[in-house]
């Protein structure tokens, strides 16, 4: 089956993808099935295409298939899946990508045994990597970086697992949080800026890795902490085994994970989504405040931000737009046209709320700008008097190359446009967006509310010790900040490969 799914509108970047890990002391316990009620909580990060692996401590076996987690698996398939140790997987890739043969997880079988990779990531020098390979007898069955970081692993596998990940993890280049497994052994990794997330968590009789702390919560585990940038965590019978893999390590994780992509309820790198987007809302107030008679939120990424934008503002909030449940962030459109109309299928306007008023309508991002135009066409329809859009991360100008599906430059509208000419073609009264300075001041606030500390470091103790506290250059670029901001400014953690740079 090679069946292609788009995104809703074609107008949000989307992640790659989602992955789990589950290692259970009791060998007679299903591992799979943990792992499908977390990668059910992990849909929102790949709806294209999932797998599971799993070990009972001797074989491994793996299923894997094109679409939904609630459509893929049953109760015969999961139950084929035998075994104490699991990893899963959910996929987005790409436009004209997606296929089997680029589903997860990998398995590779030798007489030294069988290893198995969920990734989610992206390496920025896949094509030497893949020459070396090739040239050493590999071959390759899909197009998915995934499978080098794999054969590269199975190439040193008789130096030992630890040694070959290791490595491996040396050699690659980009964005990667790892959940490996062979027979007997779970394994977590993360890229030394930690661009994407991977956390670990204790459930009842073992341990679980998983993308986002919302997958711990659904199987009813605790998270215990996130894995840091440039850590390796072994887990066995003997429990959990840590240890850095040598690189030096600086924190850059995606911003835009707490904009967009988390699940609201995620808590990740010590702070809380939710409570980040509310903070982003009431900057976003006092930096671009209006008058207004009520703050709609876009569902669902909006609504933290609208919530945050109305208390810091004093306007009221409504519900002013309702989404159809009934509409995934799949399905099947044939044309970019009818992807723009499928926005007034799946969202409409609260008339009640909207009509004769003076609307301030929040948004996570605009990519292209075609549903921020359908929006504010859906309000005008319903009776309001303004609309002014108010975008809770600063203006999308460049790509993104560590595992988040951006369009090229050309395509991205404020990287060709300048604020007052997008404002004109979406049709808003005002729009502005929050600055990256402060962005980057609203997650600061929420991990300190949260844990006392920012990026990672106590502040209070700084100012004492007289460390330099983080400050703009001349272009609102955050910079001694611990995110990787490469969509916004176009500096990115680590220097781009071959063309890459020049999309």
């Amino acid at each position: 089956m090679d069946q292609q799914y788009e995104s809703e509108d074609g107008d949000k970047p989307e992640e790659y993808c989602g992955i789990v890990g589950v290692y259970l002391t009791d060998r007679g316990a299903s591992a799979s099935r943990l792992a499908y009620y977390g990668l059910q909580s992990l849909q929102h990060r790949g709806q294209e295409s999932t797998g599971i692996a799993s070990a009972n401590g001797e074989k491994v076996d793996h299923f894997r298939k094109m679409g939904l987690v609630a459509d893929v698996y049953d109760r015969e398939n999961l139950s084929s899946l035998e075994g104490h140790i699991a990893i899963g997987h959910v996929l987005y890739s790409t436009s004209g990508k997606a296929s089997i043969e680029n589903a997860q997880p990998f398995v590779s079988k030798s007489k030294l045994g069988t290893i198995a990779i969920a990734h989610n990531g992206s390496l920025v020098n896949t094509d030497p990597m893949k020459e070396f390979l090739e040239e050493t007898g590999s071959t390759f069955t899909s197009s998915s970086d995934s499978e080098v970081i794999i054969k590269l692993i199975a190439k040193n596998y008789k130096k030992g697992l630890e040694r070959a990940l290791t490595d491996t993890i040396q050699l690659i280049k980009g964005s990667f949080a790892l959940a490996v497994m062979t027979e007997k052994t779970l394994i977590g990794a993360r890229d030394p800026n930690g661009i994407r997330p991977l956390c670990l968590g204790k459930v009842q009789d073992g341990w679980m890795l998983a993308s986002e702390s919302c997958a711990i919560d659904a199987v009813g585990g605790e998270l215990v902490r996130d894995i840091e940038p440039g850590e390796i965590v072994i887990i066995n019978d003997d429990g959990v085994l840590s240890f850095n893999f040598g690189e030096k390590t600086a924190k850059k994780t995606c911003i835009f994970e707490y904009v967009y992509f988390a699940r609201p309820d995620s808590v990740m790198d010590g702070i809380p989504v939710l409570e980040a987007r509310i903070k982003m809302g009431e900057v976003l107030a006092r930096e671009s405040g209006v008058a207004a008679d009520v703050v709609v939120g876009v569902p669902d990424s909006g609504l933290g931000a609208a919530l945050g934008f109305s208390r810091a503002s004093g306007i009221p909030y409504a519900m002013g737009i309702v989404k159809n449940k009934y509409i995934g962030r799949t399905f099947i459109a044939p044309s970019q046209e009818e992807r723009e109309q499928m926005v007034f299928v799946k969202l409409n306007a609260v008339k009640s709320d909207i009509e004769g008023k003076r609307v301030v309508i929040i948004d996570d991002s605009i990519v292209r700008g075609t549903t921020s135009r359908r929006l504010i066409q859906l309000l005008r329809k319903a009776g309001a008097r303004e609309v002014h859009f108010r975008i809770s991360s600063p203006p999308v100008k460049y790509p993104c190359y560590f595992g988040i599906d951006t369009p090229a430059r050309a395509e991205l509208i404020s990287a060709n446009h300048e604020i007052d000419a997008i404002r004109e073609a979406i049709g808003a009264d005002s729009l502005a967006f929050i600055s990256m300075e402060g962005m980057v001041e609203a997650l600061d606030q929420a991990e300190f509310e949260a844990t006392g500390k920012v990026n990672g470091h106590d502040p209070r103790r700084d100012a004492k010790d007289g460390k330099t506290e983080r400050r703009a250059n001349g272009d609102g670029e955050a910079t001694n900040c611990g995110y990787c901001q490469g969509c916004f400014v176009g500096e990115y953690p680590m220097p781009m490969i071959g063309e890459l740079g020049k999309r």
